[in-house]
């Protein structure tokens, strides 16, 4: 298989010497490349790539960027002015989701002084976003490693939460093992969300203490090796009432329709449909946000699980399933696993028991 880079060129430039693409964004370098960094840019012709990386980044990059060539600069625009006339450029794709207006006017000023056009068109966001929505299988294997440290938290969490534990503490524990484990960072600002803030879909972990009879939330996730995971489970501290079942029940029915379903030509927005109805029919309007979004090298990335997305499954593809239901100021619950389309339906990459557990 082609590496992204040799994909992206062929797919947007078509052999066209006359033509490059500049990937600005730091996720999406990270993608080309596999080197993190925080500034940077990789200029990609018909037959070359260049990572452009200045003083503090140039050396590590020698080590550790792939797919490409890497050159130091003093001044980035006068380094792409100089690519520009060496290979007879005369148009280049620029990421558009991604440029501020001042930065989308530097780069045109500076491109047509080396005789070349800025294109400011969704051609090269539109193929970057359909290469990043099929995982390779290496990508897949470090979705799958970056999951199963977030499943190892999971079980190590469990005999912290106690009555008069704070969802805080709860959250930094979380945080600490993941990064013990080898994870470079925690995916996002962990969620842990007991009793009433459970109605709260992104909680902000507070000094909420966790009481007998509580559901308690937790979405949480690990960043490694450049990819990410997230899952989310809702456990009981003691016995729950027949409503906390119940609700419980019906978002884990929703959860596992889905899973039933996926496959490649689902449409996204049927998967949503498909939880949607579940919940709407006992627990009308406690269902707000979409049903999941694709995971890889950011942590909500295309495709959506939602009503406003056709876009059919394809095999390779890695989407959440969270389907949730919210009672304000009450409770709320939320399962959540990663689901990677495959030729024959779906697997859940994610291991850690979705049955409610009583703690």
């Amino acid at each position: 298989m082609k590496n992204p880079v040799e994909r992206l060129s062929g797919m947007l430039l078509g052999g066209d010497a006359q033509k490059a693409a500049l990937i600005f964004s730091e996720r999406n370098r990270r993608y080309f490349t596999q080197f993190p960094a925080t500034d940077g840019a990789l200029f990609i012709t018909a037959d070359k790539a260049y990572l452009l990386m200045d003083f503090r980044y140039e050396e590590a990059a020698h080590y550790g960027a792939r797919n490409c060539e890497v050159i130091g600069f003093d001044s980035l625009m006068e380094k792409l002015q100089e690519l520009i006339r060496k290979h007879g450029v005369k148009a280049v794709y620029l990421e558009t989701e991604t440029l501020s207006v001042a930065q989308a006017q530097r780069f045109e000023k500076a491109f047509a002084a080396a005789g070349a056009e800025a294109l400011l068109t969704p051609e090269l966001d539109r193929a970057v976003r359909s290469l990043r929505m099929i995982k390779s299988p290496e990508e897949i294997r470090k979705i799958e490693a970056s999951q199963a440290i977030t499943d190892a938290a999971f079980e190590h969490i469990l005999p912290y939460i106690r009555e008069g534990v704070t969802e805080r503490e709860l959250a930094l524990e979380i945080e600490f093992f993941m990064r013990h484990q080898g994870a470079e960072n925690v995916a996002f600002d962990l969620i842990v969300a007991a009793g009433k803030n459970g109605s709260q879909c992104h909680a902000v972990p507070s000094e909420n203490r966790v009481q007998r009879g509580d559901f308690i939330t937790m979405d949480t996730g690990a960043l490694l090796d450049g990819y990410h995971s997230d899952m989310t489970r809702t456990v009981a501290l003691g016995a729950v009432s027949e409503e906390q079942r119940a609700v419980y029940d019906t978002v884990l029915k929703a959860h596992l329709a889905v899973l039933d379903a996926v496959k490649p030509g689902l449409p996204c927005n049927e998967a949503d449909r498909i939880a949607r109805d579940i919940i709407e029919k006992d627990y009308p309007g406690t269902f707000g946000h979409g049903l999941g979004h694709g995971v890889g090298v950011e942590i909500h990335e295309e495709p959506r699980f939602s009503r406003l997305d056709p876009t059919p499954c394809e095999a390779g593809m890695v989407v959440t399933d969270e389907p949730g239901i919210y009672l304000t100021g009450r409770f709320g619950v939320r399962i959540e696993d990663m689901v990677l389309v495959t030729e024959e339906g779906c697997r859940s990459l994610t291991k850690s028991p979705k049955e409610l557990i009583l703690l």
